[in-house]
């Protein structure tokens, strides 16, 4: 069992960054890869970033590429994701999930573990 709480959250004007946190519970943290995923308004759960198990292989939406940074510390057991260069249609709540796979996947199947979600709001 793995249990994530993300952090970092907030509001911010467009241009702007976060950083969120996600501290994972339990000593198998680096059996797992991780991803980001944001739920706007009305819209589907969407993909944003995974890393994998030790932090050498990421992969991102096309909308996130070359603006958000997925990493992970393995000692702590956190995964992060530095936002920059943010827009309002970023606005969405964040999820940080685990998957039982040391590969990065962008399949939402493939995670077991979700956290509760941190609101990222962008104003104009």
């Amino acid at each position: 069992q793995v249990q994530l709480v993300e952090s970092g959250g907030g509001l911010v004007q467009a241009g702007g960054s976060l950083r969120l946190s996600c501290a994972a519970s339990g000593r198998t943290f680096r059996s797992y890869a991780m991803g980001w995923f944001r739920q706007a308004p009305g819209k589907e759960r969407e993909f944003a970033a995974a890393v994998n198990w030790n932090g050498y292989s990421t992969v991102y939406a096309d909308s996130v590429k070359g603006r958000f940074t997925i990493s992970r510390d393995n000692a702590k057991n956190t995964v992060y994701l530095q936002m920059n260069s943010l827009q309002p249609e970023d606005t969405a709540v964040y999820y940080c999930a685990a998957a039982r796979l040391h590969s990065t996947t962008q399949n939402r199947n493939d995670y077991v573990y979700w956290g509760q979600g941190t609101q990222v709001t962008v104003s104009s």
